[in-house]
């Protein structure tokens, strides 16, 4: 099942900082970087939801009288490019966090918060190379869920998802929001789904996906405090 490194990140390292610290060592309140994360779980996902079907109805609209194998060969080489901005996209995002992971960990092993604004070259290289590694050696049953069994999808259904799940990242990440590429990529695929009829996508698959989101906070919240707690008392 897909689920967020971003939330999974985020929402352990929260429950880190209360086990080390106390509930004050989080910076809660509306309009902190934390409500602003949290609010974008149900905001990003409806908004790659919406996007994907809107941006599929227009491409039926403006193609309606194009022959159906044309718009296999067409879309199947447009979905390169609206790929390659997806991943873009989840790199200028997503992939931030082990970044911010290692510096985080530099600036309070050295104490130098200059850190934050001269990030060493080798973390973004190590960052760079793990996420890549990842993307290429494994995943392939979550990708197998999102590609197959939510909903059949065509060249022109993932050039749609791609460039709407894209979108909604990339204004996320000029407001300084993490969001996450998993939410978006799999809402937009929904979208682009129900545009065939709405039992096109296949909602037992789709209520599995929400039930991981959703279960996603307390247990990386309960195992961000524990091995925060352990690592207190060993260390």
């Amino acid at each position: 099942l897909p689920i967020s490194i971003t939330h999974s990140f985020i929402t352990g390292l929260a429950a880190a900082g209360i086990a080390l610290a106390g509930a004050d060592a989080v910076i809660w309140g509306w309009g902190s970087r934390l409500s602003q994360t949290l609010s974008a779980v149900v905001t990003a996902p409806v908004l790659g939801f919406i996007g994907g079907f809107a941006i599929m109805v227009i491409l039926l609209w403006v193609f309606r009288r194009s022959a159906p194998a044309r718009m296999r060969v067409v879309f199947s080489r447009l979905q390169w490019f609206t790929s390659a901005f997806l991943a873009y996209s989840h790199g200028k995002n997503d992939g931030q966090m082990p970044i911010g992971v290692i510096t985080m960990a530099l600036v309070i092993h050295s104490g130098q918060t200059s850190l934050w604004d001269n990030i060493p070259w080798w973390v973004i290289g190590i960052s760079a190379l793990a996420i890549s590694s990842g993307m290429a050696i494994g995943g392939w049953r979550v990708i197998r869920t999102l590609g197959f069994r939510v909903t059949a999808l065509q060249p022109i259904h993932g050039f749609a998802a791609n460039f709407s799940a894209a979108t909604v990242i990339e204004a996320a990440s000029h407001l300084g929001i993490p969001v996450s590429t998993t939410h978006c990529a799999s809402s937009a695929i929904m979208g682009v789904g129900a545009t065939k009829r709405f039992s096109a996508v296949r909602w037992g698959v789709a209520g599995n996906i929400v039930a991981a989101w959703i279960l996603t906070f307390p247990v990386c919240a309960g195992l961000g405090y524990l091995f925060a707690w352990l690592m207190e008392m060993i260390f």
